[in-house]
């Protein structure tokens, strides 16, 4: 009998528990509408994956529009606002497949800046002016005390001067990494519509108002914004103030190992807030992006940005003290509904056991479709 032969022993490297993420569906350029020219032009022009300028364009319609239209579903009024995440490691062209699409907002918002700066001076003059008559009515009050007539007449005086002169409004329309008493103020002292709007998203995810003790009522307020419903703040010193009609558009693109942790974290997804974004991770074009196949489109990205401008130049639908917008109501047709209907049911169907979106039942929800129709 022949020995048997020794097989020498070759030690492996660990294994990874998880299994490696398959690559995704190709982006539904075509569902874009009219947007679609403007992202093909920016895709054309910087080469990155088409899902970076179509999250961008999306997300800065949303923020132009909000403020104008809720829409109908078949749970109620929604607000059309749009949560984004795009997810893309350093290099893939975030930002250059961003920047063309935000430009006619960056210039709108620089605009509104430099008028706000006259607005401001005239502002502070009038404040002086009703301030310096209201303390003289006051001396003149303090000087009569105990003498009802004349008080009753200080009293009269200080009627007649009228109410505080109110600042004028804070007229930008982003932040990039707010906290939750930052975007409070931020509602309260300027635009009711506002955007979260980040090319390094990281930052928002990994900064104070996501930190540990902030999370939770961060999370909570930006679900409820999503909703439509109204922000109360209660703080000692502050006293109370609730602010209604109020709406947020957002857009973070951030690198997978960020993106990672942030869906790893059980708050996020239990509070519902990772379901309300429309998420993508596209495949990378490094390696493939040859000065040869630039397509410039500068006519489509042009048409863009005039309509966009044109949008955010329209005075908003709101109530000229409390800045409440009054938006109008975009009712389903016939056929949408029936459209959305059965696209709810399937998912619905789809989220039993052993369908297809039971694991992932937070996602699989109909929350967007309205939103995008």
């Amino acid at each position: 009998m022949n020995a048997p032969e020794l097989i020498p022993f070759k030690a492996e490297e660990p294994q990874p528990l998880l299994r490696e993420i398959p690559q995704g569906e190709p982006y539904p350029v075509e569902a874009l509408g009219p947007l679609r020219d403007a992202v093909q032009a920016v895709q054309g022009q910087t080469l990155a994956p088409v899902a970076i300028p179509a999250a961008s364009a999306l997300s800065v319609a949303s923020l132009a529009v909000q403020g104008f239209c809720d829409v109908e579903t078949l749970g109620g009024t929604r607000p059309l606002s749009l949560y984004a995440m795009t997810i893309a490691k350093s290099g893939e062209r975030k930002s250059s497949g961003d920047a063309p699409l935000m430009a006619a907002l960056r210039t709108f918002e620089k605009e509104q800046a430099r008028e706000l700066r006259d607005d401001m001076s005239s502002w502070e003059n009038a404040h002086a002016l009703w301030k310096g008559e209201r303390d003289r009515i006051l001396i003149l009050a303090e000087a009569r005390k105990g003498k009802g007539e004349k008080r009753s007449a200080a009293e009269a005086d200080l009627h007649a001067l009228g109410k505080e002169p109110a600042a004028p409004p804070s007229p930008d329309r982003t932040v990039t990494e707010p906290t939750y008493e930052g975007l409070t103020r931020k509602y309260a002292e300027g635009m009711p519509t506002l955007g979260i709007f980040s090319d390094e998203g990281g930052q928002f995810l990994g900064g104070f108002a996501m930190s540990s003790d902030n999370r939770q009522k961060t999370l909570a307020a930006l679900n409820d914004l999503w909703q439509g419903n109204p922000i109360r703040r209660t703080r000692a010193g502050e006293g109370s103030f609730t602010l209604y009609g109020r709406r947020p558009a957002m857009h973070l693109m951030v690198q997978p190992g960020v993106a990672r942790d942030f869906m790893a974290d059980s708050k996020a997804a239990d509070t519902g807030f990772l379901p309300r974004f429309l998420m993508c991770e596209p495949p990378s074009t490094i390696g493939t992006r040859l000065q040869s196949r630039v397509r410039p489109d500068e006519s489509a990205l042009a048409a863009f940005s005039d309509r966009l401008a044109r949008i955010l130049a329209t005075p908003l639908p709101m109530d000229p003290e409390t800045r409440e917008l009054e938006p109008r109501t975009l009712p389903l047709s016939s056929k949408a509904r029936e459209m959305i209907i059965a696209y709810s049911d399937h998912v619905e169907g789809q989220q039993a056991p052993g369908g297809d979106f039971y694991n992932i039942t937070g996602y699989a929800a109909d929350r967007h479709v309205n939103h995008h129709a």
